[in-house]
């Protein structure tokens, strides 16, 4: 099985924290949604033979477009792959996008699962972050999208951030729990380089993230979730039984997945490629049939390092047995031979050759992986 993704690069105003590709104007959409449509056709070869189980509108604000641009754009896949008749078809949507008009149209296609983006149900923290929806339409949205009958669906929180006490993060949570939402993702906030965050923090407009809050926060909300019956399965990522981002999932898993769009990420177990990060360069290079993209060819010790980091994050873990049987004993035992101090912390668990995260190694997990890393 295999994943598309598509990265719809417009938004209507840019988040603070945000350094995803995107574009505030929305001159090149008709162009774009245009080469979006070719690349689908040029790549139609990557995943030759692969049965496509997911596909991902994610970007920018793909809510942004409509019901008949998006069917446009799933035909073109459903004409050109074989797309699994079950397949898992979500659409990233900003609340202030889901009108009821809008909710009705999307019903008619064959998008199956949202991705709202909440991040905040409080008025503050949304003017905050620069978010385009208000605390009323983070409510409304959700259950207007229940009542449409979608039931697959997740919303986003973040946490860590100053305005954020602890009243209302658990607030924040609550909500999400009330309104029955059966898959939760949420992220500390982070502060990235070339972002306006960064730059007021710079000037000191803004005060810098407290890794103390980040901290007491992600424990809170795992002791929330969990108790009302929601499964850790990633470091990010709580669900309900049965009901795990597939498309996701295949990212940590190392399954092959297509990335059509600018800055979009292909993956096919021997290599990865990214499409260059400019809408009106990607347009022309689409135009004259060429793929804008670099390609890096992964080593051995490349392929190891992937397994990790991404293994070690979810609930199913790393399994030495798994990195013998792909790579060889000599890497298995040198990741082995990391893991002793890591137990000695009580940062890891190692039962029947699979490691997974304690709650406190959570908090490490990245640290975790790097030291576990294959130096090549």
């Amino acid at each position: 099985m295999a994943g598309i993704y598509l990265h719809i690069p417009f938004c209507k105003k840019a988040c603070h924290y945000c350094d995803f590709h995107f574009s505030t104007s929305p001159q090149y959409k008709d162009q774009m949604l245009h080469a979006l449509s070719q690349e689908i056709d040029l790549r139609k070869n990557y995943l030759a033979g692969e049965t496509i189980e997911t596909i991902y509108f994610g970007g920018g604000t793909p809510s942004l477009l409509s019901a008949d641009e998006l069917q446009i754009l799933i035909g073109a896949i459903t004409d050109l792959y074989e797309v699994s008749p079950t397949a898992e078809i979500t659409l990233e949507a900003n609340p202030d996008d889901l009108n009821p008009q809008k909710v009705r149209e999307f019903r008619q296609t064959l998008i199956n699962r949202f991705s709202i983006g909440i991040q905040s149900f409080f008025e503050e923290d949304l003017k905050w972050m620069n978010r385009a929806h208000t605390a009323r339409e983070a409510q409304s949205s959700i259950k207007r999208v229940q009542d449409a009958g979608f039931e697959n669906i997740t919303a986003d929180l973040i946490y860590g951030f100053p305005l954020l006490n602890t009243p209302k993060w658990e607030h924040n949570i609550q909500q999400l729990i009330e309104l029955q939402i059966p898959h939760i993702s949420s992220y500390a906030m982070t502060v990235e380089p070339a972002t306006a965050l960064s730059s007021f923090i710079k000037k000191g407009e803004q005060k810098p993230m407290d890794e103390g809050q980040s901290t007491s926060q992600f424990l809170f909300l795992m002791d929330q979730l969990i108790g009302v019956g929601f499964e850790h399965y990633e470091i990010s990522n709580f669900a309900k039984p049965g009901l795990y981002s597939k498309h996701n999932s295949n990212y940590w898993e190392g399954v092959s997945y297509l990335g059509i769009g600018p800055s979009a990420h292909s993956f096919n177990g021997e290599s990865r490629q990214w499409n260059i990060s400019n809408n009106s360069k990607y347009i022309d290079q689409i135009q004259l049939k060429k793929i804008p993209a670099e390609i890096e060819v992964l080593t051995t010790e490349n392929r190891i390092n992937e397994y990790i980091m991404t293994s070690l994050r979810t609930s199913k873990g790393m399994s030495l047995q798994k990195i013998t049987e792909r790579f060889g004993s000599d890497y298995s035992n040198e990741v082995r031979d990391g893991l002793e101090p890591f137990a000695d912390k009580n940062w890891i668990n190692l039962n029947d050759q699979i490691v997974t995260l304690t709650t406190d190694g959570k908090l490490f997990a990245d640290h975790i992986a790097s030291e576990l890393f294959i130096n090549t």
